[in-house]
């Protein structure tokens, strides 16, 4: 597989023998839920976050190979662009004090990589987009010097035959073309695992779809992108636009794009899967050996290769993993909804939020995909990538009687979600103090009506009245967010504007 991601060509045939690889993949992997092969419950969760490197002067700074240098540790590793970072936690148990323990690794190895970054005039700035991107900073000269990444932009760029337009229409406009899909390395987001049974994956899937736009409520970061104000979270249209394989008469059949949400609620992994491979042609038709029929009937368990590149090429917001540890299968769902920052604390409040709510939705007796249609998920989706924290969402009403309202998200979330959060991370086993302390995180964002989106906005407007010009402006913001994060308290506390202001 490394020789021919190096070297770069397929050849007529290469897809469809993909294609029937991916078949017997997709039979394997039926096998192995037929015969109950995966692993018993665990309650593990894993946690990856991208990252923004930047100058003293919150400019971006392309120079990962250089700093990861420095840093020498597998814990940080490349992402698409050279202005991006990703680090990768081990996974941990759900239980006791696990959130604090994640934030305090975290925080210790954020600190290293910061202080390894500064020594090349760099710094580590944990945000959805970075304000001070440019254009010009996003051509394919500054994709990271990897090969599958090169090789993934060859791919969708030949998928597509054209340009890429990015239009987006916010508080302001912003309408451009790229001839790559280096616009995707400007979305750093936070990736919440949760390992799960086959026979749990639907509910905990359904869930965390039904609360996606609750999630992009409360954690909304990216307001800006190429010096335009936008949606409070502009990385979803973003990423869409940036790795979309279909010219405008493909989108105009309804042809699914490959940055996707779904259209329905389902019953089991399987079927995620096999939509992955009947939707969507493979960008990366790279085959192995491995017959995984054959390694079943020997005993085996198969890695099912090419399923899980095909898969990682299907950019859902919360995605279906198959994987082994210790040549043990089993199932993840990976939530991809957040983006990255402002602060540790904030990203451990929202990964407990997150955890907590989707044990409790996922285990109830009349779970919430049954009583809102999936629409209406998409729907939530959406308006709250539009207007963050301010967003309304639909959600079923209280009681017997059935049906849907919209209810502004802060109060849904401090009268109803706040306390099924809260049932599931007791039935985690979550220390009381651990869930109080960052649920209490959420519960302030709330009351304040506060995220980081809202402070980006509310800063980048008192630098304008200060007399600011734009560029100016969003420099300053990111220069000032960059110390609040450093300094680590969450957002809802962050001042707004500059010291010594007024």
């Amino acid at each position: 597989m490394g020789e021919k991601v190096v070297a770069g060509g397929f050849d007529l045939s290469d897809r469809q023998r993909y294609r029937k690889k991916l078949q017997l993949c997709l039979e394997g992997l039926g096998r192995l839920l037929a015969e109950k092969g995966f692993d018993r419950p665990k309650n593990f969760m894993g946690l990856e976050i991208e990252l923004n490197l930047a100058g003293a002067d919150g400019m971006p700074k392309m120079m990962n190979a250089e700093v990861l240098e420095r840093i020498a540790s597998r814990d940080f590793q490349t992402e698409l662009g050279m202005f991006n970072l990703e680090v990768n936690i081990v996974p941990h148990r759900l239980g006791g004090r696990v959130f604090d323990q994640l934030a305090e690794e975290l925080r210790t190895g954020l600190g290293y990589a910061h202080r390894k970054a500064n020594e090349v005039d760099a710094g580590i700035v944990m945000i959805g987009i970075l304000p001070t991107l440019g254009r010009h900073d996003l051509v394919s000269a500054n994709l990271s010097d990897v090969d599958r990444y090169q090789l993934l932009n060859d791919q969708i760029v030949t998928a597509r035959g054209e340009d890429f337009t990015v239009d987006i229409s916010g508080v302001e406009r912003l309408t451009c073309n790229f001839a790559s899909i280096a616009p995707e390395a400007a979305c750093t987001s936070v990736q919440l695992h949760l390992q799960v049974t086959p026979d749990r994956f639907a509910d905990v899937w359904n869930a965390a779809q039904a609360v996606a736009g609750v999630q992009i409520a409360l954690g909304a970061n990216s307001p800006f992108l190429f010096g335009r104000e936008l949606w409070r979270e502009s990385r979803p249209p973003l990423f869409l636009q940036a790795t979309d394989t279909r010219p405008p008469e493909l989108q105009a059949q309804g042809v699914r794009p490959r940055t996707w949400f779904g259209e329905r609620w389902v019953d089991s992994a399987y079927e995620l899967f096999e939509e992955n491979l009947r939707y969507f042609p493979a960008l990366l038709p790279i085959c192995d050996d491995e017959d995984p029929l054959l390694v079943l009937d020997d005993g085996g368990v198969p890695r099912l290769q090419e399923l899980v590149l095909h898969n990682g090429t299907v950019y859902r917001w919360n995605r279906p993993v198959y994987g082994l540890a210790d040549g043990v299968p089993h199932l993840r769902v990976e939530n991809r909804v957040l983006p990255a920052g402002p602060t540790v604390t904030d990203v451990i409040a929202n990964a407990a939020f997150y955890y907590g709510l989707v044990r409790a939705l996922a285990e109830d007796s009349r779970p919430v995909w049954r009583r809102m249609s999936f629409e209406a998920a998409e729907e939530n989706f959406d308006t709250a990538c539009r207007h963050g924290i301010d967003a309304e969402i639909i959600w079923p009403k209280a009681g017997r009687a059935g049906g849907t309202a919209r209810v502004p998200a802060v109060k849904l979330v401090r009268d109803e979600l706040l306390p099924l959060a809260a049932a599931g991370l007791d039935a985690w086993g979550i220390e009381p103090a651990d869930r109080d302390y960052y649920l209490g995180v959420i519960e302030q964002r709330c009351r304040r009506r506060v995220n980081g989106a809202s402070w980006q906005v509310d800063t980048y407007h008192r630098a304008l009245e200060a007399g600011l010009e734009r560029e100016a402006a969003l420099a300053a913001t990111t220069r000032r967010y960059s110390e609040l994060m450093h300094q680590g308290d969450p957002v809802h506390t962050w001042p707004v504007g500059f010291p010594g202001r007024t």
